[in-house]
């Protein structure tokens, strides 16, 4: 940094001092301009930094024109040094300017270098943080400024390093705001000097220096230029500390513009949109250096004792959350926190230090609520705001606008919403939920309510994410506001959709987000589909959510008749190929087939007439599983799930499924073949183990064929048996051991249906050993003393009272 020339401010990336620093230089040297190490496009959108609505932390983000998925985003917090330095220049009239690679060039790039991971912690801005981050290939390790630096100063860690170097140093009155900067600068240079211009730029482990960190500084180096011709060298500059050596090095311009030459170019794009400190987070795979973001933007604001302030946050905490924690609890935490700085020769304690104390002293050892801790303080839940003048697509300007008219306001934390279907303002919500989640904007995803079965309810999981602006500018090309949008991508997906289920599925959907412009092309294609298609499975895949669809007209007011009679016509096809379709299936196959007779036998009992189906449907259904029940040749998987599906509803004879049971079970049948049946009929949970509890002929069936199977195919039928009984409930199996146990199934032929089993003789010296105790609860005198009046009335001791005032 030169005395004559800019003032080269090299900070770290979201880093409390870096700003403070940075604060502190800029109202040193009150530049006539500031340069920013950022995309240049920016510059037409930086003003809007000043607007009260604009709440860090938020993030540019770039996208190309043409291809929205091709994104980037610039992170910023309120305590990054770019955004203080981007406050301070607006606030005093001070023009700002973006210097590093344009965006137009650095998208591009980034599909030729191929893909980048996450960045991690950074002493520079991080480039872009992609968009797509597919994992990257094998590259050479790169050197990290911070991890050099703090092995020359002796530490291990350089979070630890960068804590104690910089983010505890505060500066004292009337010190020299920049002497900082020139050190960390004459650090870089030495570091460059022994390592050369192939480190890695930003510490971010990203591999993204070498060839591309030396065209971005050639293109930093030309803004520098033109800002000194138009401003003077009364400049500031506030980049990567890894950049600076190489902007305070003297270039031709016509070495510049040649390390420029070249360069691919697509169309872009840029706005502002809300960024989280989760996405701060290097954990969460959008990081951007750091791993605390709500610790550092503490330091950053706590001017005065930022232990005491810290530890008195982690008590409300833990004390809203039902701990017992108690002032006491916070003076002992911050002594103990002193003191391991101390003991550790740290300035101040640091997080390591104060995440030990609260550990100890508030959470009694137990990480369970320093779990808490972390990640409701350490790391936060802040989500940003940007005002509505912010530059937008006209589809994300349409998504506030319904945001804001139906009060859902999107929120970073995962948090559960029920909707009542019958109220419009609910309706609303579901809605633009489902047609959001069909233009590929996962804001909401359903979850099974926990009050109810209602069709009139819905229960959702709202999170929103900041990647999801990526999403909203990708849907942007169906359309200009969200129905438009759904509608046109839901007609385009029908026409290019080439399995029946998918269409069947598209249906529902629209059904559910309500586009009644896309629901007669989706209806075209369906019934073409369904026409061509002769895959009894494929049929018997597509009728469920096609059933599913005709039900919701009761609540969503829908027309579906049209729907309903391309569901009956779907049913009549399988009613006929299903018997055929079977036969020769493999065990996978069968047990595959097996799970499409269950979803058909669900769509038909759905299936009413007045939604337009035939009022005979559900017999004709019922016959159909008398085929299959009662055909041989078969896979037994389906022979015994069809003739427990009858038995459910009450539709065979007294004593047919015994019959049926009897004849599977024989002593002919290949005990594989057997154990499928039992599998098929009784495979269904804990349904299926009551109906043998209850019903002990099936039980005796069960267990005289279980005894009867020969050793050696026993081992084969063994695994097919544990996964039927496995899936009942452990009571379930309990009942049917104790009815094996005591010879319930044995008796069946004298047995009454439904009787339990005698019990065991009951064994007097045994019962006799009880009674003492029980005196003592009743507060009766001891049977076992000579002087009780009771211990001669009765040879086995005394007699129980039975009035109910005697046992009180």
């Amino acid at each position: 940094m030169s005395g004559t020339g800019p003032a080269l401010l090299g900070i770290r990336h979201h880093g409390p001092g870096s700003a403070r620093a940075v604060r502190a230089a800029l109202e040193q040297c009150r530049p006539a301009a500031v340069l920013i190490e950022g995309p240049p496009e920016a510059d037409a959108v930086v003003s809007l930094a000043a607007d009260e609505g604009m709440r860090p932390p938020v993030a540019l983000l770039a996208h190309a024109v043409d291809d929205p998925g091709r994104a980037a985003f610039w992170p910023l917090a309120e305590f990054s040094p770019e955004w203080v330095a981007i406050r301070w220049a607006l606030a005093h009239g001070v023009p700002v300017r973006f210097i590093d690679l344009p965006a137009a060039h650095s998208l591009a790039l980034g599909d030729e270098e191929g893909p980048r991971p996450a960045p991690d912690p950074a002493v520079a801005v991080p480039e872009p943080t992609a968009g797509r981050q597919p994992a990257a290939p094998h590259a050479a390790p790169r050197l990290d400024p911070l991890a050099a630096l703090a092995a020359a100063a002796g530490y291990d860690d350089p979070e630890v390093w960068w804590e104690d170097a910089v983010e505890h140093r505060r500066g004292r009155d009337g010190a020299d705001a920049l002497a900082p900067f020139a050190a960390l600068a004459d650090a870089m240079a030495e570091l460059r000097s022994a390592f050369g211009d192939g480190g890695d730029d930003d510490g971010d482990g990203d591999g993204s220096g070498g060839a591309r960190d030396l065209v971005r500084e050639a293109h930093m180096r030309l803004r520098i230029r033109d800002a000194r011709r138009e401003f003077g060298d009364g400049i500031a500059v506030v980049c990567g500390a890894w950049h600076v050596p190489a902007l305070a090095e003297r270039r031709t311009v016509t070495a510049d513009r040649q390390a420029l030459k070249g360069l691919p170019k697509v169309k872009t794009a840029i706005g502002w949109v809300p960024w989280t400190h989760r996405r701060l987070s290097r954990h969460s795979g959008y990081g951007a250096g750091i791993d605390s973001p709500g610790w550092y933007g503490h330091l950053f604001h706590a001017a005065d004792r930022p232990l005491e302030r810290w530890m008195t946050k982690a008590a409300r905490l833990l004390r809203e959350e039902d701990f017992p924690v108690s002032s006491a609890h916070v003076i002992e935490a911050v002594r103990l926190a002193g003191s391991l700085a101390a003991l550790r020769g740290r300035p101040l304690a640091g997080l390591t230090e104060t995440t030990d104390a609260v550990r100890a002293v508030m959470c009694d050892g137990s990480d369970v609520p320093l779990a808490l801790v972390r990640d409701r303080l350490v790391i936060g839940d802040v989500l940003g705001e940007v005002p509505d003048s912010a530059p937008a697509t006209p589809l994300q300007r349409d998504l506030s606008r319904l945001q804001r008219s139906l009060r859902l306001k999107p929120e970073p934390d995962a948090r559960e919403v029920e909707f009542d279907l019958r109220k419009d303002t609910d309706a609303a919500r579901s809605r633009l939920l489902h047609r959001l989640r069909l233009l590929g904007v996962g804001w909401g995803e359903p979850v099974r309510s926990r009050a109810g079965t209602g069709t009139f309810r819905e229960t959702w999981r709202l999170s929103w994410e900041p990647e999801l602006a990526v999403r909203v500018a990708e849907a942007s090309a169906w359309g200009t506001t969200v129905l438009a949008a759904a509608t046109a991508k839901a007609e385009a997906r029908a026409v290019g959709s080439t399995a029946l289920a998918d269409v069947t599925a598209l249906a529902e959907h629209c059904l559910l987000a309500e586009l009644p412009d896309a629901l007669p092309v989706v209806m075209r294609v369906l019934a073409d589909r369904a026409a061509l298609d002769a895959d009894v499975a494929h049929l018997a895949e597509a009728l469920p959510a096609l059933v599913r669809s005709v039900r919701y007209g009761d609540v969503r007011h829908t027309d579906t008749a049209a729907l309903g009679a391309v569901a009956a016509g779907l049913a009549e096809r399988i009613f006929v190929g299903l018997p055929a379709a079977c036969a020769g299936l493999d065990a996978d196959a069968a047990e595959a087939m097996r799970g499409h007779v269950d979803a058909v036998h669900r769509a038909v009992a759905l299936l009413a007439p007045e939604t337009g189906a035939p009022p005979d449907l559900r017999h004709r259904w019922s016959g159909v599983l008398g085929v299959l029940a009662g055909r041989e040749g078969l896979p037994g998987g389906i022979r015994g799930r069809a003739a427990r599906l009858l038995l459910d509803d009450g539709l065979l004879p007294d004593g047919r499924a015994a019959r049926l049971m009897g004849l599977a079970l024989s002593a002919g049948t290949e005990p594989a073949r057997a154990a499928a049946w039992i599998e098929g009929f009784l495979g269904s949970g804990g349904s299926g183990g009551m109906l043998l509890v209850h019903d002990e002929r099936l039980l005796s069936l069960v267990d005289d064929w279980l005894t009867g199977v020969p050793p050696g195919a026993f081992t084969d039928v063994l695994p097919l048996l544990r996964r039927t009984f496995s899936a009942y409930d452990p009571g379930v199996r309990r009942s049917l051991g104790e009815l094996v146990r005591h010879g319930g199934p044995a008796g069946g032929s004298g047995t009454r249906r439904g009787a339990r089993p005698a019990a065991a003789p009951l064994d007097p010296a045994r019962a006799d050993a009880v009674l003492p105790t029980l005196h003592l609860l009743l507060g009766l005198p001891d049977p076992s003393s000579p002087s009780s009046p009771s211990s001669s009335s009765s040879p086995s001791g005394p007699a129980v009272p039975t009035t109910p005032g005697a046992a009180r």
